[in-house]
């Protein structure tokens, strides 16, 4: 893993954006944390930001930051954690936007959940076979 990525993360609860902050600094990260913001793309270029891990507790919040993320040119292949309760309806939406370097984990999870996941969209996007 590289301890240079950069990643925000979006979470409309306070408390565990700060545990998701500290567990992924434990791994290595750089992570910043904010709450549900609509100037989501601004703040990934501000931020310089390699990944994105979301968890707003309603799944529509999550569902349109992702569409404003994936609308924008420059991050239509951002690396992208999505947290979610209702992880059928996140798969389904997902998949009908065929999202591509998206990881889905069910609530409940643990900070090392998302760090796992991070590291491997990392690694699948330093394959050969993805270059």
């Amino acid at each position: 893993m590289n301890p240079a990525r950069r990643v925000l993360i979006i979470d409309d609860t306070p408390e565990i954006a700060e545990l998701l902050t500290f567990a992924l600094r434990d791994r290595g990260y750089q992570a910043l944390s904010t709450g549900y913001t609509d100037a989501i793309c601004d703040l990934l270029e501000d931020e310089r930001a390699d990944a994105l891990v979301l968890d707003c507790s309603v799944y529509e919040m999550s569902e349109s930051l992702f569409d404003m993320v994936r609308a924008d040119p420059g991050f239509a292949d951002l690396p992208i954690v999505v947290i979610s309760d209702m992880p059928e309806k996140a798969d389904r939406s997902l998949q009908e936007r065929k999202a591509t370097r998206v990881l889905l984990i069910p609530k409940p999870f643990s900070g090392a959940q998302v760090a796992r996941a991070l590291d491997q969209l990392f690694s699948v996007a330093q394959s050969p076979h993805n270059a």
